[in-house]
């Protein structure tokens, strides 16, 4: 099969063989030999997440006391003491809605 690039070296793939690795967002991309070679990549957002924990050295307890400590009053927004009303808006009456006029008829 042929496929064109574009000056924007986009490259479209023929539906059937996309279809033929099955529907896929992302492929690895390496040259072999003069040879652009794809493989379909599926990736997993929790393996990527794990890795992450893994780069920092972080263990399912430090995540656990992490939880603990989120959810405790200790984590609570400290509130600053600011004068009474600051924040509060601006109370105003409702207008009354003009009354129409109505026409004399004729």
């Amino acid at each position: 099969m042929l496929a064109k690039i574009t000056a924007k070296n986009q490259l479209t793939l023929p539906k059937s063989l996309i279809q033929a690795v099955g529907a896929t967002e992302y492929f690895d991309v390496e040259a072999r030999n003069g040879q652009l070679i794809l493989t379909p990549v599926r990736i997993q957002r929790g393996d990527a997440v794990r890795a992450k924990l893994a780069e920092l050295q972080l263990s399912a307890s430090d995540i656990d006391a992490a939880l603990v400590w989120g959810r405790s009053s200790a984590a609570a927004p400290v509130l600053l003491n600011e004068p009474a009303g600051v924040y509060a808006a601006a109370s105003s009456k409702p207008k009354k809605a003009a009354a129409k006029k109505s026409k004399p008829s004729a």
